[in-house]
């Protein structure tokens, strides 16, 4: 079932997707194929087992084994996600640009600073439009969240607090996110970071001091498996973000605290629970979660006391394809300015350097 607004374009655009992993198979095939004026037109795998699931996933696409036979015939589409490992975000963005294709990236957008530019860069001078999926940008609380902060209920923002913490004591040793080398951005600073930096900065601009601790818990970890990031923004908020592999029971997912009142939630966005489960957008009950999930609010409102669940928004992930759509065929503002992430990977930078002191690192 497609999900859009009543006014889908005629035109079907044709999407390639590189990768079909997770990010490949579960995000973006997926959400492509439920909004209307998109399909998906090819997959790219090496994997023979998934070039199996995506010819049987996806019968009316091409499988083919390397990006360059998109390059070869780029006619044949309007658009390429870059769904593989993050070593090759920025050689496979800059490729499918210099063929003539608009390109989606997947988070994080490139390993450093440079390397994003690189990719701005190459979209300015071929002329073809650049995005990353910051799809958490659509995640429920997220945007219940910024829905509390537009309405004032809770007076002056002081602090938020956000968290994405499970457990997994056993290193997957064969996962590229475990490897420590820096073109790999492995580690939860890049993988989850990406991810909540990201929403603190829509809610509340550029950081302009970072602190960071970036631990290797587990026995034989390389890469950062329990962070904790602190930004303070130049009206006073200060944000704490916490990422974790190694704990059993997680804090709330988000708190926020104004003078008046908080609000606090637990439990993770259900979408992707839903999407591996083979839940699409448009089926009854996407994006959205029982009462007894909602979060509570408890503030007071011209001296009268309110102490009450909160009904989360939808999740609506499926928005970030549907605006992209809008976009190439209007020529309008992709749905997220590559620009903006770049300041997420700044902030990363610099956690990374306040780590690596024990220092705060002004931005």
């Amino acid at each position: 079932m497609s999900t859009t607004d009543s006014g889908a374009a005629a035109k079907t655009l044709r999407v390639a997707i590189i990768g079909y992993g997770l990010a490949g198979s579960v995000f973006h095939a997926p959400l492509v194929s439920a909004v209307a004026g998109m399909e998906v037109a090819a997959i790219v795998t090496s994997n023979p087992r998934r070039q199996e699931h995506a010819q049987r996933d996806f019968p009316d696409a091409r499988v083919l084994s390397t990006a360059d036979e998109l390059w070869r015939h780029p006619s044949r589409y309007d658009l390429v996600v870059v769904a593989a490992p993050n070593r090759s975000h920025v050689p496979l963005g800059m490729a499918a640009m210099n063929a003539g294709l608009p390109v989606v990236i997947d988070k994080p957008m490139a390993a450093s600073v440079a390397d994003a530019e690189k990719l701005i860069e190459t979209s300015q001078s071929a002329g073809q439009l650049l995005t990353v999926f910051q799809n958490r940008r659509w995640d429920n609380d997220f945007l219940t969240v910024r829905q509390l902060i537009a309405a004032d209920l809770l007076g002056p923002i002081t602090r938020f607090e956000s968290r994405y913490e499970r457990y997994r004591a056993v290193l997957r040793t064969h996962a590229w996110r475990e490897y420590p080398a820096p073109e790999e951005a492995g580690g939860l600073l890049y993988d989850l970071g990406s991810h909540l930096i990201d929403q603190a900065i829509q809610l509340f601009g550029q950081p302009v001091r970072v602190y960071a601790e970036l631990e290797k818990r587990r026995p034989g970890a390389q890469v950062d498996d329990d962070t904790f990031v602190a930004l303070q923004f130049a009206t006073g908020v200060h944000a704490h973000l916490w990422m974790s592999v190694v704990a059993r029971i997680p804090g709330p997912r988000v708190r926020l605290h104004g003078l008046r009142g908080t609000y606090e939630k637990w439990g993770l966005d259900p979408q992707e629970h839903a999407l591996t489960t083979g839940m699409r957008p448009g089926d009854t009950g996407w994006g959205l979660e029982p009462p007894e999930r909602w979060g509570r609010m408890l503030t007071d409102v011209s001296g009268i006391r309110i102490d009450t669940p909160i009904e989360t928004l939808p999740g609506a992930y499926e928005e970030f394809y549907i605006l992209l759509r809008d976009a190439l065929l209007s020529g309008g503002r992709p749905p997220v300015d590559p620009a903006g992430v770049l300041t997420t990977l700044r902030v990363i930078e610099a956690a990374q350097q306040s780590a690596h002191s024990g220092t705060t690192v002004s931005l």
